[in-house]
Parts: structure tokens; sequence; C-alpha cells
């Protein structure tokens, strides 16, 4: 169990009523149901913890590094970490560990484990389960990086938070949920990716290019904004989130400069604004334009993912055009196929 930071680790101080972190090393005292299961639990707090909103790709890292090191120690891994960021982690953690055999789940709450109401026993109680399942082989049910939070779940890089206030903070609107957690756990098997070879070993990808700017196309965008997100030289790749199934404006002069990023070898990827579908550049003119002028589609990967494997990408080479050639292929179960 690895805890980062984030709302699931706080409990209130009897004196000064101040919601301050707790030792994980007394997890079976705030969590006494963890106790019914014959499994070793060992913790591991980051120190120091992370705010959720000041999460950087040096977590990631430290976290990849920290679960190669542990790898063969343990049969999965739960990491506790803020809801705000906790959907890019997940996707960061599912580029970067490669040969994945085992299950790394993500969690946390939207109360502190603390409080009379907490979801957090709950989700750290089920995640736990689902990091230590196995099948009659002895292979882990769910050899993935997945987010478990209020009784689903879900593929990691296919998961964005959708609510601030509700216990259902999390959603995989293009993804089925790889599990349901009610009187049982119930395992979606055709959904859940399985490794080529259960035996190769784990490695890691820590070299991240974080060279990407986000541009959301809205009504009255501007030429100036546009050519500053997609041309300054400090930004190699541009996320553009476009309208319904991958449209922006038909302006001559959004066109021309998407082409002259092109022209500057950046990548350019194209996701839509919307929850749910996918990014189909073939439906409609404005689309077809994008297509032409160099943008490569997105698909349904959400925003979330597709900053996560850009950054993998970018790291893996120099080369713009080795990214391009990879960026539609579906890497770690991030788009529909």
């Amino acid at each position: 169990m690895i805890y980062t930071g984030g709302t699931i680790g706080m409990k209130q101080d009897l004196r000064d009523q101040t919601l301050k972190p707790f030792d994980f090393d007394q997890i079976l005292d705030e969590v006494p149901e963890l106790g019914k299961y014959a499994l070793r639990i060992d913790s591991y707090t980051f120190d120091p913890l992370i705010d959720s909103s000041d999460v950087e790709p040096s977590l990631w890292q430290s976290l990849a590094t920290l679960i190669r090191d542990r790898y063969d120690d343990y049969d999965g891994f739960v990491v506790l970490h803020g809801t705000d960021t906790m959907a890019y982690s997940a996707s960061a953690l599912s580029f970067m560990l490669e040969n994945l055999s085992k299950p790394v789940v993500f969690t946390g709450s939207q109360l502190p484990i603390g409080v009379p109401r907490t979801d957090g026993k709950e989700n750290l109680v089920s995640a736990v389960e689902i990091a230590s399942a196995k099948d009659p082989e002895g292979h882990p049910l769910v050899p993935e990086v997945c987010i478990y939070f209020d009784s689903l779940l879900m593929r990691g890089n296919r998961s964005t938070k959708v609510s601030s206030e509700e216990f259902r903070a999390f959603r995989s609107p293009n993804c089925p949920p790889l599990a349901e957690a009610g009187i049982n756990i119930k395992y979606n098997r055709k959904v859940i990716m399985k490794p080529a070879l259960w035996s190769a070993p784990l490695q890691i990808s820590t070299s991240l290019d974080t060279r990407v700017s986000i541009l959301k196309v809205h009504p009255g965008i501007t030429p100036q904004v546009m050519r500053h997100f997609l041309c300054s030289d400090a930004v190699r790749a541009v996320i553009l989130e476009t309208y319904g199934s991958g449209n922006a404006p038909s302006s001559q002069w959004f066109i021309d400069i998407v082409k002259e990023a092109a022209g500057m070898e950046k990548v350019l990827i194209n996701v839509t604004q919307c929850l749910s579908g996918t990014v189909d550049m073939d439906l409609y003119a404005t689309g077809k334009a994008l297509e032409k002028a160099g943008v490569i589609s997105g698909k349904d990967i959400t925003t979330e993912s597709a900053l996560a494997k850009l950054f993998y990408l970018m790291g893996k080479s120099p080369d713009n055009r080795w990214v391009k050639a990879r960026l539609g292929d579906n890497l770690k179960g991030e788009i529909s196929e």
C-alpha cells in the first residue's frame, strides 16, 4: 500500500479538530476490516506527502521506480492518491510500467477516512481485495493499472474525474468497468487485459518529455491564442480539444495555423471535448480539414491519457515522425479498436 497523499489518509485531530495525515503503519487500527483478509499488507508513505494538485511527473517516476524495486515482493499494489489528478497518474503509470503482470490499483476518497460517513474505507478494502485476487491458475485477476472508486473498477487510462462532490467521482465513459463490487466482486474478464507473457520481467520507462500544450477550442478563439499554443518553440506536441466528433472552426486562419504547426513538425492530436464518444475526422468537412492539415485522430482517448501517452512516447524518441506513427496505436488499452 503506497500512500502518496490525498483526502483518504486524513483523520481528525481530537485536540484541535483539524485534519491531519495518520500513520499508515497503524492502518489496521483505522480500517480493522483489512485484518479479516489472510494477507500481509505493508505500507510505504511518501515524505513529504503530495497534494493532488501538486502532482508532477516526478511523482510518477518515483512511483514507477518504487513498484519496480518492490515488484517481486508483492502480489499487487494499492496506490492511495488525491482525486484531482488521479486519472493523470493512473494513465501515466499504465504506459510507464512495461510488461506489467500484477495489479496496480489507484484509489482515494471524497471524505477523509477518519470521518463517520467516509467513502474511504470501502474504497480501500475493495482495492486491497482486488489487488490480491487471483484466478485458479494463480495469476492476478486484474494485471492492469486501474482506478477503484465507489464500487467500480476502471482501467486507469480510460478514467476521468467527473464530480467534486459525489462519491462516484470517476467515470470510464468509453470502456466498460473491469469489475463491479456489490455483494460479490464481479470481474469483467472479457475486458481485462492480460500480459503477452506472464513471466516477462517488469520494466519501467521513466524518461518523459513534457513539452505538451492543451488547447480547448472555443467560440471566440483568436489567432494570437492559437499560434501561442501551437507554434511556440517551447512546445513539441499539442492536444486539440475539439467539438463533438473532432470538429473545429472552418475559418481559413484557423486551418492555416494548424498547417503552420504541422509544417514545424509539431505532433498534433485531436481529442473530443465530449465526455463520451470518439473522434471521427471523416464525418464532417471541418474534421476532414484538420486531418488534411496534419492532425492525428485521438479516437476515444481521454485528455488525461493523451497527455500521458505523449509524455511517454516523446520520452522514448526525439523523432516526432516516430511519435506520430505510434500515437494512433492502442498501446495499453487506452483507445477502442
